[in-house]
């Protein structure tokens, strides 16, 4: 279709077709359903091809955005998904869960006027594309006789694997839980991304280029850093940042409190999405409270309210207590907007001061303030101030707890010269290599910058790959 740039501005966003929320409440299945080929040819025809697409510089990988959604117009799907891959190895994880709002739709020259294109849809499309025909294959060089070790198989670690292992070296990833994915198979929910492509994307890779992954390893405790150098020529550190932070409050310890990891994890590893076909052992209360607004946030209060729909609990409830106001919400507005259409609370202005228990030990409420908005804070948010005599106690029986979470310090453990900041995340040299203080040791991902997205960790992981190559030919020597 040859159009004008004037004709193709006049087209209108596509919409993602969703689940109606009153039946996805039933089940985990996706909710947003994708493109169909003909919407998202359509929402291809809305790029004006800019000759300098500040797009791609919204990209933590710089995908070649431009490229693959001009072929994707022209009908050639294999060269759309060649393009695509040449920087980023798992479109249709991408296409799912990263905040395209904030990063590349966000620098698109349409969202100065309107409403940018949805390249995060596109991207999905190609992904899933790519996942059902696989065109594009993944092809080592021949064996270069190095050896690779890396700790951790979410996004950094896996993004790290795939280009080193490409380039011919030896690749082994150690892995904590006994699946792995990292954060994409245990804290990411089956109605935002199956476990199916998480586990179709690593299989392939892992088919395709030899790499080798020990489960139930933890690094750190089953084998540390120091002995991963005594056998691999180099090792990169993608563990993520999986320890939760707990709010120091009274009744914190109490049954029926639990960080949203430990919750998610419960779900997708126990396979709570599968009730009632699976008899899963993951418990959920009748009225339930979700501290806090991002992302993690959201994902736990739907789940919740899955599980209680499922299970047809009776008077049943899920809040998020979040300080600020909605204006403030960190968490992407595709999942606040999925999350009030599902039926889930949101008590804004509020903040938790204890958690309140019966006899037993359980949790029977939770006592809590509201707050107001005062002056910014060093965030840019304006900071949330206690309005006096507002107490007040929320009816709850479990509290799920989802302020942020800190790398696991066991990756210290007989790391000699591995520096960490107060933070607990690792000390690197340079950002673009991801080199650490410790000789032949690289990381990235939320090791290094603390939680932070799934693209972003990806980006840290293909630098380091890239210099991990570089070291591994002899072309980089110092350090």
């Amino acid at each position: 279709m040859s159009l004008t740039n004037k004709e193709r501005m006049k087209i209108p966003r596509q919409p993602m077709p969703t689940q109606d929320p009153v039946l996805r409440l039933k089940n985990f299945n996706e909710v947003a359903l994708g493109y169909t080929e003909e919407l998202a040819v359509t929402e291809a025809n809305r790029c004006l091809q800019c000759k300098k697409p500040s797009c791609v510089e919204g990209c933590p990988v710089g995908v070649l955005i431009p490229q693959f959604i001009k072929a994707l117009r022209e009908g050639d799907m294999a060269r759309a998904v060649a393009a695509m891959k040449e920087k980023n190895s798992l479109p249709a994880v991408c296409g799912r869960v990263c905040p395209q709002e904030v990063q590349c739709e966000a620098k698109c020259v349409l969202s100065k006027k309107g409403q940018p294109v949805a390249i995060g849809r596109l991207e999905r499309f190609v992904g899933d594309y790519e996942l059902a025909h696989r065109v594009c294959p993944l092809e080592p060089k021949p064996p270069t006789g190095k050896k690779v070790a890396i700790a951790g198989t979410g996004p950094a670690g896996l993004s790290c694997a795939v280009d080193v292992a490409r380039e011919g070296h030896s690749v082994t990833m150690f892995e904590s839980l006994h699946k792995p994915g990292g954060v994409l198979t245990y804290g990411i929910p089956q109605f935002r991304l199956p476990k199916e492509i998480v586990s179709s994307e690593i299989s392939y890779a892992v088919n395709c280029l030899g790499i080798k992954i020990l489960t139930d390893h933890i690094v750190g405790k089953t084998v540390t850093v120091g002995e991963l150098l005594e056998e691999y020529d180099a090792v990169f550190l993608g563990t993520g940042a999986g320890l939760p932070v707990f709010l120091n409050i009274p009744g914190i310890n109490a049954s029926g409190v639990l960080s949203a990891n430990e919750f998610l994890t419960r779900v997708n590893l126990m396979k709570g999405y599968l009730f009632p076909e699976y008899d899963t052992p993951v418990k959920i209360g009748r009225r339930v409270a979700v501290i806090g607004g991002g992302n993690v946030a959201m994902d736990a209060a739907r789940c919740a309210l899955r599980l209680q729909a499922i299970r047809d609990i009776e008077g049943r409830e899920v809040r998020i207590v979040y300080r600020r106001s909605r204006e403030e919400l960190p968490a992407r507005a595709e999942e606040i907007h999925h999350a009030e259409e599902e039926g889930v609370i949101f008590d804004y202005l509020t903040a938790p001061l204890e958690i309140l228990t019966d006899e037993r030990g359980n949790v029977r409420a939770m006592k809590c303030i509201r707050m107001e908005l005062g002056e910014p804070d060093s965030s840019g948010r304006r900071k949330p101030v206690a309005i006096k005599g507002s107490e007040f106690e929320m009816e709850v029986d479990m509290v799920i707890v989802a302020i942020g979470t800190n790398p696991n310090p066991l990756v210290f453990n007989e790391a000699k010269g591995l520096e960490k900041t107060p933070h607990g995340t690792v000390v690197v040299k340079d950002w673009e290599t991801g080199r650490t203080t410790m000789y032949r040791v690289w990381a990235g991902g939320d090791l290094v910058t603390g939680a932070a997205t799934v693209v972003s960790a990806m980006g840290a992981g293909k630098r380091s790959a890239e210099d991990i190559n570089r070291f591994l030919s002899g072309e980089v020597t110092s350090w």
